[in-house]
């Protein structure tokens, strides 16, 4: 059973937590409790077949439990790779080879798959409402495009993203349509929060959300991070440490729910961009959400982010939780750097999130710390040509399915950053 982080809602079976999205309370599901891993690995099992063994308890009452294995495999279809990085025993783990080039990708096509088969052939379409600082709009939209049953409405940051995550969350058409909001993230996140909450909105229409706040995006996640350390586990004898940046804590959070499960997961570290919210707190300050300062570090601007409801429900108070994560801010100038200087370094090209990640495990190595780390690669570079190339001085190739998305024509609509100009933007849908 799943329950409400501010627990004000009954405890709700898989199934209506995954299809409601928010719970009604305006709180974020999560386990009643987390189960341990008990299901047995080999290294010869893929991705898929992880994700099937450590998705497996979540879904025990699911209508979707027998058919679990053919979901994961329809959604985890392709690999997260880790690859060692130069000079030493620090590996990247590689989360952009699936078809919007972000690691939103895997949970994206699993909640699109887990929805499918929870819908019935009588229901009235589904809106799928998702607020994007970058990638996971892209993701959403990739993951329900042209899919029977759905609609996807996709609000962004306008002058917020780079040219090319625009071109890739305006590029799909049919049943997906995109919003260019006037303001910042935090602000496509309040209004799609205000609309998920709004009781009277959803007797009129079957809306869910498809953002980190949702179930289906939380849980999916855990699948990698799990595969990932256990293999490294194997070869190595060592838990994985992980560095994780992180903007709304949705990654972030999957990487604990991991740790919680017993799998072989070491200390996390968080890497923000300049939006320092979480460092602060992690430091002893009060956890004061801000407005956001753009930054090139895009998908990661924002300054209230969702999950960190469901670490401090997991950990109880704030010693607790400072006591289990910390996290580091990265400023612009020193992401610039440090994607300028990876290729020697580190013998590969970085996006501006993961330089982030890199500079944390740089700071690391100089204060005498030498654990391996694995830097989670979030986002492709080819996605921030702009900030990547005049950088490191050369084109960073496009991947097939990226170069597909820009090939495309692109659309979005104008919309103020307001509740109700959403509110009656859904009704006329």
């Amino acid at each position: 059973m799943f329950v409400s982080t501010r627990g004000d809602t009954p405890a709700t079976a898989i199934d209506d937590a995954l299809i409601a999205g928010l719970a009604p309370d305006g709180g974020l599901y999560v386990p009643a409790r987390i189960p341990s891993f008990e299901g047995g690995w080999r290294s010869s099992m893929t991705l898929a077949d992880t994700a099937a063994r450590v998705l497996a308890p979540y879904f025990a009452g699911s209508r979707l439990r027998e058919a679990l294995p053919s979901i994961c495999a329809r959604a985890y279809d392709f690999d997260a790779p880790l690859v060692a990085m130069r000079g030493g025993g620090d590996s990247l783990l590689e989360l952009f080879h699936g078809p919007t080039a972000a690691f939103k990708d895997y949970a994206a096509r699993f909640l699109a798959e887990a929805l499918a088969g929870l819908r019935d052939d009588d229901a009235p379409v589904t809106t799928i409402l998702v607020a994007t600082s970058g990638d996971t709009g892209a993701a959403v939209a990739g993951a329900f495009h042209r899919r029977p049953g759905f609609e996807v409405v996709i609000l962004y940051p306008e002058g917020r993203v780079s040219p090319r995550q625009a071109h890739g969350l305006e590029c799909w058409g049919d049943n997906v349509r995109t919003f260019r909001v006037d303001g910042s993230f935090d602000d496509c996140q309040r209004m799609a929060k205000t609309a998920l909450s709004d009781r009277d909105l959803r007797e009129r229409m079957a809306l869910t959300s498809a953002n980190s706040i949702s179930l289906g995006r939380l849980l999916p996640q855990v699948a990698y991070y799990a595969h990932t350390a256990l293999g490294f586990q194997a070869k190595h004898a060592l838990p994985l440490n992980l560095i994780v940046p992180t903007g709304n804590l949705g990654n972030a959070a999957a990487a604990f729910v991991a740790k919680r499960m017993g799998l072989p997961i070491g200390e996390i570290l968080l890497a923000t961009n300049a939006n320092d919210v979480l460092p602060r707190y992690f430091a002893g300050g009060d956890y004061a959400p801000e407005a956001t300062k753009a930054t090139l570090a895009n998908a990661m601007d924002v300054g209230a982010p969702s999950n960190f409801e469901r670490l401090r429900h997991w950990h109880g108070d704030d010693a607790a939780l400072r006591a289990a994560v910390s996290a580091h801010a990265v400023d612009d100038a020193t992401i610039r750097a440090t994607i300028a200087t990876a290729p020697e370094r580190h013998g590969i090209v970085p996006c501006p999130h993961t330089a982030c990640g890199l500079h944390l495990l740089e700071t690391l190595r100089t204060q005498g710390d030498a654990r391996p780390w694995t830097v989670v690669a979030t986002a492709h570079p080819a996605k921030f040509d702009s900030i990547v190339e005049p950088l490191v001085g050369h084109p960073v190739a496009l991947p097939p399915a990226l170069a597909a998305c820009l090939a495309r024509p692109a659309h979005g609509e104008a919309l103020a950053a307001d509740d109700a100009a959403l509110r009656e933007r859904l009704l006329i849908l």
